[in-house]
């Protein structure tokens, strides 16, 4: 019996090395709308003439050059989908081409399409981009205690959740100066949507609370009010461009009652150029930030010295003409009320790239404001000299701010309470191709028919049961289980059946050779084949891995380098059978 065992595992083995090897250097599959035809070069012009012809008649469309410069080379391109291609690969085409291949679209990595974002120094200072590689903010709330915020055209996708107007108190925080606006479109300006600007946290929510009147002034009370309100609506970090110098003992009381509900408290140092920073961002708790210019140095306007935390863009117009030295983010015109995009400069500016990068840190499971202050000085850009005490800690990094998160974040961060309010997305369940509700069933009755029908369920019990289901469907449910601020790969990874084990980790949708094969119902037969209740787990694995590579390979036979080919359904349907008679030998054993 080991001996039939030992060959077929072999046989296996070299069968998906051949397959692996020959798909080596096989990447991702990419989109394309269009197909590169390179004719061989000595074909006469009759010839590619006549091939041009055929192609046109059979296909309704015409190749054309791809340029003036192709013309020498014979590089056609036609439009057509992936199944133009394998109509045109399988054809007679192929002995007059030396190749017949996807004309894939490529893209830029990373950078936003908005227009402007290239006039954003500021974003370029602080490593934005790079962080974007890992969060965006989803699933953070940022107030902005500021004058209110318009939902201007480049605000056309950001999120917002309900704010307080505590100057005219009513529900509806309008901008009527355009500072709180700017301010905003610095932490969640809407990105990729074509239009102007971006921001840092843009996937994060805004909650506008307006506690500034139209000519820029407002009370410690009501920003006092505002903290308490942010805090119990649900804010996690609090921006506050604003500042004075008088202590108060309501705003300290506020700021400790926001602290201690887990909230990070960013606010601007001010613009007096003194060397102590003013209040709110002088109070504990309270992350307090200096400004710089687009040369790196302390703009010229920037409280320094007693109380600076860290030191973020803040612009100068004296600097740069046409005030392009400043921070450049989508507001209003006061006087008009008019969406414009205007060049601001100040520590008010600063503040919001403090406050957007803690979102991002928020957003990675590092929720303790304390732990998110640290984390933010910590991956902070030092300057070696500083006797004056102009940067704080050091100039804003958003790559390495997020860097240090992913690796100083709680083991457990995702076993909170707190990140427990999500929701079940049952769309998955039904229309989700590999997860869908009836194929995953399917897969799990073929199983435990082919279990009934080739050995006795009772002898393995529960552990035939369990590798059935795992062979299968696996726990497919949690697939359809989003959690607010929670990773979807450990839910992915759970409910992922063996053969779809591969696929989740390389974060794809479509069965790798790898797991949906014959090989892990071998390995595992291999390891506890003398064991009593394990081998009945394994033999369970090698029924419910025939049954799912069965039913793809007829229903949804997604490939990862194969697609939907007959490549792709014959090696399903192969391993299939490999797997089912693995699993009826290893019964008899």
């Amino acid at each position: 019996m080991m001996r039939r065992l030992l060959f077929i595992g072999l046989c296996v083995c070299s069968f998906l090395f051949s397959v692996l090897t020959f798909q080596s250097t096989a990447a991702e599959q990419g989109t394309f709308d269009s197909i590169v035809l390179d004719f061989r070069d000595d074909l006469t012009a009759e010839q590619l003439n006549a091939e041009l012809q055929e192609i046109k008649s059979t296909y309704n469309n015409a190749a054309q050059f791809n340029s003036q410069f192709s013309e020498a080379d014979h590089v056609f391109v036609l439009k057509g989908d992936n199944a133009v291609l394998r109509k045109l690969q399988n054809s007679d085409l192929k002995n007059y081409t030396e190749f017949i291949e996807p004309n894939y679209i490529y893209k830029t990595t990373s950078k936003p399409n908005d227009p402007d974002y290239d006039k954003q120094w500021n974003f370029q200072a602080i490593n934005v981009q790079e962080s974007w590689k890992h969060t965006k903010g989803k699933g953070t709330i940022v107030a902005v205690i500021d004058t209110g915020i318009s939902k201007v055209a480049d605000l056309n996708q950001t999120k917002f959740v309900e704010g307080y107007d505590f100057v005219n108190d009513r529900t509806q925080a309008i901008d009527d100066n355009g500072h709180g606006t700017h301010v905003a479109g610095t932490i969640a300006q809407s990105t990729n949507n074509g239009i102007g600007v971006a921001g840092i946290a843009y996937e994060a929510s805004l909650m506008p609370l307006k506690v500034l009147s139209s000519w820029g002034g407002g009370t410690v009370a009501d920003i006092a009010e505002a903290i308490r309100w942010a805090a119990d609506n649900g804010a996690n970090v609090i921006n506050m461009s604003l500042g004075g110098g008088g202590e108060s003992k309501l705003m300290r009381e506020a700021i400790e009652y926001a602290h201690s509900k887990d909230v990070t408290i960013v606010a601007a140092a001010g613009n007096s150029n003194r060397s102590t920073a003013e209040y709110p961002a002088l109070y504990p708790h309270v992350i307090a930030v200096s400004a710089f210019d687009a040369l790196q140095a302390k703009s010229f306007y920037s409280n320094y010295g007693g109380g600076i935390d860290i030191a973020a863009p803040g612009g100068s117009f004296v600097l740069a003409q046409q005030r392009k030295g400043g921070i450049l983010q989508n507001t209003i015109d006061p006087r008009t009320g008019e969406s414009v995009f205007e060049y601001l400069q100040g520590t008010s500016m600063a503040a919001p790239h403090v406050a957007g990068v803690a979102a991002l840190i928020h957003s990675l499971g590092v929720h303790e404001p304390d732990q998110i202050e640290k984390i933010l000085k910590k991956s902070a850009i030092a300057m070696k000299e500083d006797p004056q005490n102009f940067y704080g800690a050091g100039k804003l990094n958003a790559k390495a701010a997020v860097a240090l998160a992913l690796k100083e974040r709680p083991f457990f961060w995702w076993f909170s309470p707190k990140l427990w309010s999500g929701f079940v997305g049952t769309r998955i369940w039904f229309d989700g191709n590999a997860f869908n509700l009836g194929l995953k069933l399917l897969m799990l009755g073929v199983a435990i028919v082919l279990a009934q029908v080739f050995c006795n369920p009772s002898q393995g019990r529960w552990s035939l049961y369990w590798g059935l289901l795992f062979g299968s469907c696996g726990l497919f449910f949690l697939r359809g289980i989003f959690v607010a601020n929670l990773p979807q790969f450990p839910l992915r990874l759970l409910g992922s059946s063996i053969p779809e084990l591969v696929g989740t980790v390389l974060n794809s949708n479509a069965l790798n050779p790898i797991s949906a094969s014959v090989l892990i119902p071998f390995l595992l037969l291999a390891l506890f084949l003398g064991h009593p209740s394990w081998k009945w787990f394994a033999i369970g694995s090698g029924f419910g891995v025939a049954a799912c590579l069965a039913v793809s390979a007829v229903v949804a036979p997604e490939m990862q380098w194969f697609g939907t080919s007959i490549v792709a359904r014959s090696y399903l349907g192969v391993n299939a059978l490999l797997a089912l008679g693995l699993a009826m030998l290893a019964v008899r054993e």
